[in-house]
């Protein structure tokens, strides 16, 4: 018998008031930044101004659910599921910004798409599914290979493109038919159905969109009628600049002492963004000399966690991170309040060196920060410091982003250690671990470590086959309890992401916790904020 998983549409919960035609209040803008670079290609976008672009910008079949795990429908009105088939009803009143129509057709395209080009979040998909088709017109069918459990929190991940805007815009490529897929075209524009579209793109500096006054979900009395999204703004700009009343929302980038300098402010406040981000110190497991994994504990032990957690305090009652026990932050599924929070351990850092087979004063030992985020020389400094009680005599060094993402293409250029934000990219802690630890993500920004473990893969793949909660609960405390004993990465802290903003700019997913999403960044989503006139 087909099971039928028949879902509400929730409009009372996701609809807003209709825009108005013409605004009944003098025009807004909205400012705020963010590390660069903002990729505006929805099948190419990973990082975290991305997700900001891309939940703006475009449109899923399904959402997170404000205040709580799990999903609701956005572009899907309702959904079946029979087996491993998940046939999709679209929404009828939905227009992207061309003025075209939404069709299956464009459900279709986009996946193909996303899969064609293989970057993204690409990796969500390309084991899972292995067919989209288009029933009809507001009908489509994603036909599984097996039982894939995060499937559906996966879909917050496929922005659908207006594949007839797309196919227009497309030049000579190696994609067949759709010639380059309209690489060129839409990494400077945009083919979405967001509340948001895309006037000027520059993914060095800025972004700058306006308000879709024809969003089928409208937007709060008083969104923003404007946004300017810049990019790689030093912390001392922004804070003049949020000063001056010039500056709406500073990124999670900021200094501590900076945020603290500004919460300081009676016109600002300080927006937070808790649940699914971790700061992870990636060890490249395919260089010497942490290819062993006596030499990767003995940094673990090593580390000095409490004085990592002091450094990231802003003020007595906000903190950038909480204690981590291991790769999942605690309150997600997988985690486990059992295991105890790291600790700094020096008796037992010397023993696990004394086992390896590298000599720590022979072998160099690079340490990276990323330029556009001051607070990673801090902690490069730390372990500097931390790891040359060990007898490493440990390098230093600032690289921007944008040559990061290419240095870890290759283990040989990757730096032996690294330091990365990184969340679970959907409601599901598969969307943190696999594409940081499956030996097939290797070599991307996430995936620095070059792990290559065969228990770990298993792991990985049981817990998106697995779809009772229980069980999928007990694997990921084995793949946490397997990548302790790896020790691939060193677990500074569950990360707390604090946004000096100033109170003009009311923004509920960052400051309510009924209205925050297991998701980050989908807290920035502008139709929900409001601006003061």
């Amino acid at each position: 018998m087909m099971k039928k998983l028949r879902a509400s549409l929730l409009l009372a919960a996701l609809s807003v008031p209709a825009l108005m035609t013409a605004a009944a209040h003098a025009e807004t803008v909205l400012r705020l930044d963010e590390a660069p670079i903002g990729e505006l290609d929805p099948a190419k976008a990973t990082d975290y101004a991305d997700s900001i672009l891309m939940f703006n910008v475009y449109d899923t079949l399904v959402a997170p659910t404000a205040g709580k795990p799990g999903t609701q429908p956005l572009l899907a009105s309702s959904w079946t599921v029979d087996g491993n088939a998940y046939t999709f009803t679209l929404r009828d009143d939905v227009k992207f910004h061309s003025g075209n129509p939404l069709t299956a057709e464009d459900v279709v395209y986009s996946f193909d798409r996303m899969i064609a080009l293989g970057q993204g979040f690409s990796h969500l998909f390309v084991d899972s599914v292995e067919k989209v088709e288009a029933v009809d017109g507001k009908t489509v069918k994603f036909t599984l290979k097996g039982p894939y459990a995060p499937f559906l929190s996966a879909l917050v991940r496929l922005p659908v493109v207006d594949s007839k805007l797309a196919r227009q815009h497309q030049a000579d490529g190696k994609y067949g038919a759709f010639g380059d897929y309209s690489e060129a075209w839409l990494s400077a524009n945009d083919a979405g159905s967001g509340a948001y579209a895309v006037v000027k793109q520059n993914p060095q500096e800025e972004t700058d969109l306006v308000k879709f006054k024809d969003y089928f979900l409208g937007a709060t009395p008083k969104s923003p009628d404007k946004v300017r999204f810049r990019y790689g703004l030093e912390a001392s700009t922004v804070r003049a600049l949020l000063s001056k009343g010039e500056h709406d929302i500073g990124s999670q980038w900021l200094p501590p002492e900076v945020a603290k300098s500004l919460a300081a402010d009676d016109k600002m406040q300080l927006l937070t963004e808790v649940g699914t981000n971790v700061f992870y110190i990636k060890l490249n497991t395919a260089k010497p000399p942490l290819d062993d994994v006596h030499c990767r504990l003995a940094l673990t032990y090593a580390f000095d966690y409490a004085t990592a957690a002091k450094m990231v305090a802003v003020t007595d009652k906000v903190s950038l991170g909480k204690p981590a026990n291991g790769p999942i932050p605690h309150g997600m599924l997988g985690s486990s309040s059992d295991v105890p929070n790291y600790a700094q351990d020096l008796d037992k850092a010397k023993a696990e060196l004394a086992q390896c087979k590298y000599k720590p004063e022979e072998t160099p030992l690079e340490i990276s920060w990323i330029a556009e985020v001051p607070l990673e020389e801090r902690f490069a400094l730390l372990m500097q410091a931390n790891f040359a009680k060990l007898g490493f005599k440990p390098e230093v060094k600032r690289v921007p982003w944008a040559l990061f993402t290419e240095m870890v293409t290759k283990p040989e250029t990757t730096p032996n250690i690294s330091q990365i934000f990184n969340s679970a990219t959907t409601p599901d802690p598969d969307s943190l671990l696999y594409n940081t630890y499956h030996s097939s993500a290797k070599g991307t920004w996430q995936s620095p470590e070059y792990l290559q473990d065969a228990e770990v893969d298993k792991l990985l793949a049981a817990g998106r086959a697995e779809v009772d909660p229980a069980k999928r609960q007990k694997i990921y405390e084995d793949l946490s309890q397997r990548l302790r004993d790896l020790a691939p990465t060193i677990y500074a802290y569950d990360q707390v992401a604090v946004f000096p903003a100033r109170k003009a700019v009311t923004v509920p997913a960052l400051s309510n916790d009924a209205d925050r999403y297991a998701l980050s960044a989908f807290g920035f989503t502008f139709r929900n904020m409001e601006m003061a006139e």
